[in-house]
């Protein structure tokens, strides 16, 4: 029995897709800007600084801002 081997062609690489600075900037910004107020809540929400009255946002945020190393007592 005879097996038919085909010839080895040439093959052109796949390059992976490059994406333009001009699309990742505006999620990175908005990205930069979230994180920013995120650490804001957790690490200074309090105290003379508050935006939010009450305790509640420090109460929401307790146990992160213990994992981050924000003193809060």
């Amino acid at each position: 029995m005879a097996q038919h081997v085909a010839p080895p062609t040439a093959t052109t690489p796949v390059l992976p897709a490059k994406l333009p600075i001009g699309a990742i900037v505006p999620w990175a910004v908005f990205f930069g800007i979230l994180m920013l107020v995120l650490l804001y809540f957790v690490g200074a929400e309090q105290g003379a600084t508050s935006v939010v009255s009450g305790e509640d946002v420090h109460e929401w945020v307790h146990d992160a801002r213990h994992l981050l190393g924000f003193p809060c007592h």
